[in-house]
């Protein structure tokens, strides 16, 4: 299949215009192949989810994150030239779908609100494309109502089967039974207040700071940027494998670079 009509293909899910200003979607290494047979999706545009990639013979890559969100010359040896010279001596071409794959609630992004079966969705940061009334509404972060309450620890529970359970932290009281939930993938704390205005009995996030958690208008729970992220990919896979039937996609798992360290350093019992 021709690179251009998967690059279409993975437009229609992350539109460029609904990136943000200070994002770096789209292409991050050009290539001059036209012809792509093998389509990799992974998080992180790693060395090693580079190398795995090409080991399976990929011809192009798609990834959530930028290669660089600013880029810069490959000045030095590290994990950026290594990516930089395993790509161009392949010509392979990576392309990456940041926030313009979070921005579009009714594709991968919003997978979450579509297990809890979640009404009246919509963003809670609105993209700015919204102006051309002629699009949907694209934006951060995604808020809606359950179909049911459902009990705090029963959400974590769920939550659980995608993020490492015991690298979750939940920022202010506990609370009772959730009737409307707002999230967003990745790091979203610079939501909370947008999250909190949508009348949400609690927003889930990762990467949430300190002074954000200790004025956190209503209960965060900080799930880590890995989890909700990895699986919004995953599902990215499985969506271009139904919209690209002549190419093999293929879906490259990762690890949260996060490990407890309880998990290094065990308590001893007192003999």
């Amino acid at each position: 299949m021709q690179f251009a009509d998967i690059l279409l293909a993975i437009e229609d899910e992350a539109i460029p215009i609904a990136a943000q200003t200070w994002d770096n979607s789209g292409i991050q290494v050009a290539s001059g192949r036209t012809d792509v047979s093998t389509l990799a999706v992974c998080l992180d545009p790693t060395r090693s989810a580079v190398s795995r990639a090409l080991e399976l013979g990929a011809d192009a890559i798609l990834s959530h994150h930028p290669l660089l969100l600013h880029p810069r010359l490959p000045d030095r040896m590290d994990d950026f030239r290594e990516v930089l010279a395993l790509l161009l001596s392949r010509d392979v071409p990576l392309y990456a779908a940041h926030t313009s794959l979070d921005a579009n609630p009714q594709g991968p992004a919003g997978w979450l609100a579509e297990d809890l079966r979640m009404s009246d969705v919509t963003v809670l940061e609105a993209a700015p494309c919204v102006d051309d009334m002629a699009l949907p509404p694209y934006g951060l972060g995604i808020v809606g109502n359950l179909p049911a309450p459902l009990e705090y620890r029963d959400l974590v529970e769920m939550l659980s089967k995608y993020c490492d359970r015991s690298l979750m932290t939940r920022c202010g009281p506990p609370p009772g039974t959730i009737d409307r939930l707002a999230y967003c993938t990745g790091s979203g704390s610079s939501l909370l207040e947008a999250a909190a205005d949508a009348d949400a009995h609690i927003f889930v996030t990762g990467d949430v700071k300190y002074h954000a958690a200790m004025e956190a208008p209503i209960p965060v729970l900080d799930v880590g940027h890995h989890g909700l992220e990895e699986e919004m990919m995953r599902r990215m896979s499985l969506l271009l494998q139904k919209k690209l039937p002549g190419v093999r996609v293929v879906f490259l798992p990762s690890a949260s670079p996060f490990t407890p360290a309880a998990n290094d350093c065990p308590i001893q019992e007192a003999s």
